[in-house]
């Protein structure tokens, strides 16, 4: 496996550390998302699908920093969007709004919620080769998809603390890629950087990277996970965790 990233890496074509970020879905991700950008001093704007009215009780609890606006504005905002919409929702965005954009991708495939894919139960690609299909001239990166959302504030630390977590990052453009690793490590996470695309299936649901690596008691039942507190995952343990996984078999999964 590639080795990290390391917190506050920034790109060499940019050069510049971030000081907005679009978030286009204001559920448990993405607004515990929002609350760690504007804890480390970054203006977010805000978009979901019911219009920026339906996020003023969001907006009074993130303080100054945080503004609502349509997909359009949280899309143009800053230097970075973070995607935090269900896969059925990405054919729904306007053609072109991410385009040129450095995308951190959330998504995962729940077939519940989704219904079957067949190009993803066939293994014909992983979920984040999916969705650069559905986003063709976006600069994706997967992220924050392997852990659950309450354990993204349980788990948050500065740069340099003995119990910080990484999470893993995946894409195909390496500019990209540096401005996520920059942009996480401000909100309190290190990085381990897990390859392109195609290898995202490492913590892609149920693989050895995904959710309950993050647990303070990994054999916690199902039903419990919601509730179930924390415990730190460095950057080593990560590393081992992408490099052992074992692909799942995506038509068997039910959830």
């Amino acid at each position: 496996m590639p080795g990290p990233l390391g917190p506050g890496h920034t790109s060499r074509k940019q050069g510049v550390t971030m000081t907005t970020l679009g978030i286009i879905g204001s559920g448990n991700i993405g607004s515990a998302v929002a609350r760690l950008a504007v804890a480390a001093d970054i203006e977010v704007v805000i978009a979901n699908s019911r219009g920026p009215e339906s996020l003023t009780d969001l907006i009074d609890e993130l303080g100054p920093r945080a503004t609502a606006g349509t997909a359009e504005e949280a899309a143009r905002a800053g230097e970075a969007t973070l995607l935090s919409i269900p896969l059925t929702a990405y054919r729904d965005l306007p053609a072109g709004l991410l385009t040129g954009r450095t995308v951190l991708d959330t998504g995962n495939y729940y077939p519940y919620r989704d219904g079957r894919i067949t190009e993803l139960d066939s293994e014909e690609v992983t979920t984040a080769e999916l969705e650069q299909q559905l986003l063709p001239d976006a600069l994706l990166i997967k992220a924050f998809n392997n852990i659950l959302a309450h354990h993204i504030p349980q788990l948050a630390r500065p740069a340099g603390a003995p119990d910080r977590s990484a999470l893993p990052i995946a894409g195909s453009d390496p500019d990209a890629k540096a401005r996520a690793a920059e942009l996480i490590g401000r909100l309190g996470f290190d990085t381990v950087d897990a390859g392109a695309l195609d290898e995202s299936w490492r913590f892609e649901p149920e693989a050895g990277a995904y959710t309950r690596i993050y647990l303070a008691d990994p054999d916690v039942p199902a039903e419990r996970m919601l509730q179930a507190p924390a415990a730190p995952v460095p950057a080593y343990k990560l590393r081992d965790a992408l490099r052992t996984a074992q692909r799942v078999k995506v038509a068997a999964r039910t959830f």
